[in-house]
């Protein structure tokens, strides 16, 4: 199992968005820090991307900026102190009419009641990538189709809108684990540990204990607890929680199914059980989890 398909797995919970963008003349907007992952994708025109503590990165067409747990940064037609540059407008505005100096497809998955998966955390804040597309032509693609996504309301946008994130996001990262090494993207690559973890992924209303997966792994509960931990940063109860938590977040910003329904489907025996885990881990209910995606849906 890769960390890539972990973590997309997990930013599902969040609601997706995409905009296109273009700017002319002296521009430079500044995007406040959220909770989420996101990125920005230059179609055309130079710019610059500000970051804090006064460094600047040129950018050019087809260039890839990644937000893995959305710091604050900025884009300008200069390079300049991210301070200076007013806040962006995050609305769902159309793009001005009539050539452009700078155009970019601005995207993200935002987690407002979630958390950011850890291994996203253990990357750098922001990261420039400027992919081989003579190696690696899918982005570009996936830049055309999102770009068409977003130029007009159209029956369907939700799921292709999270479609298309989605795949750029995972285009995004795999570009700059190839462009830092493998060892800059954890991969799960003990067979032991993989088989639970796909065990979990499979079934996650399984009678799963630690005792059961590590029968599965084929180790003692001792060593399979500590090379778990050694390789997800959590043991393993706690990552099943996490996990089922996870599903359940996707399942109430996706479907209509009753709470009960969502609760089996995860793994708790009663809705009851699953309220009081999904508050604990997201702070709000499962209802107003629900309503909140909802209201955030209908005002991108």
């Amino acid at each position: 199992m890769d960390m890539i398909s972990e973590v997309i797995g997990t930013v599902r919970a969040g609601n997706a968005y995409a905009r296109r963008i273009t700017e002319s003349g002296s521009w430079g907007a500044r995007y406040p820090s959220f909770a989420g992952v996101g990125f920005h994708l230059v179609l055309g025109g130079t710019g610059w991307l500000v970051l804090r503590g006064g460094e600047s990165i040129a950018l050019h067409p087809g260039d890839v900026v990644l937000v893995p747990y959305g710091t604050e940064h900025g884009l300008s037609h200069t390079p300049c102190a991210l301070g200076t540059l007013p806040v962006a407008s995050m609305g769902p505005e159309p793009p001005r009419p009539g050539p452009s100096d700078f155009e970019f497809l601005c995207g993200a998955y935002r987690l407002d009641n979630g958390k950011v998966h850890q291994f996203l955390r253990a990357l750098p804040d922001v990261i420039a990538i400027s992919p081989d597309y003579d190696r690696h032509p899918q982005l570009r693609s996936l830049a055309a189709l999102l770009g068409d996504d977003v130029s007009e309301p159209r029956p369907g946008d939700e799921a292709t809108r999270s479609a298309l994130v989605d795949l750029t996001l995972v285009h995004a990262l795999r570009h700059w684990q190839e462009q830092s090494g493998d060892e800059a993207w954890p991969r799960i690559t003990d067979p032991g540990i993989a088989a639970a973890l796909r065990a979990i992924h499979d079934a996650p209303d399984g009678r799963w204990t630690v005792q059961r997966l590590s029968e599965i792994a084929g180790m003692s509960r001792t060593t399979f607890v500590r090379r778990f931990t050694d390789l997800l940063g959590k043991p393993p109860a706690t990552y099943l929680t996490g996990w089922r938590l996870t599903l359940g977040a996707r399942l109430l910003r996706e479907t209509s199914a009753p709470l009960a329904a969502i609760a089996r489907q995860v793994g708790y025996s009663t809705e009851f059980a699953f309220a009081n885990a999904f508050r604990r881990e997201y702070g709000v209910s499962p209802g107003r989890f629900r309503q909140n995606m909802r209201v955030a849906a209908a005002s991108r």
